[in-house]
């Protein structure tokens, strides 16, 4: 009888926007806010829904590596935030330049500041 691991909140390929013309939607439909190291379009969804996420990183960014890190500090941030949202929502995160070199907590301030202006956190 051990210990009991804790409860993880992994972010399944389910909870991922995957394919262009969700991007394309999201894009030409969705509202928009920018603030930081960061842009965002968010569409809602039928509250039957879990929240989804998307993340664009562009070759202006750097290497691969550094664009992967982009990708991984803002899924980071929206798997911990997500239970936070007051209704669920398709979310496309847009990496800016101003990411590079950032910490998690840098980019998880831009990420909540900018939930809040917009009004999606409960």
């Amino acid at each position: 009888m051990g210990a009991e691991e804790p409860k993880r909140f992994g972010l399944r390929r389910a909870a991922r926007i995957k394919q262009n013309r969700d991007f394309a939607r999201l894009r030409r439909t969705a509202q928009r806010a920018a603030l930081g190291c960061l842009i965002a379009n968010w569409g809602p969804l039928p509250t039957t829904g879990r929240s989804r996420i998307g993340v664009i990183t562009s070759r202006q960014l750097g290497d691969s590596v550094i664009r992967s890190r982009a990708r991984r500090l803002l899924r980071e941030v929206f798997r911990l935030h997500r239970h936070e949202f007051a209704q669920p929502l398709e979310l496309v995160l847009v990496a800016r330049a101003s990411i590079v070199g950032k910490r998690f907590g840098q980019v998880e301030k831009d990420f909540l500041t900018m939930l809040r202006k917009a009004g999606l956190l409960k």
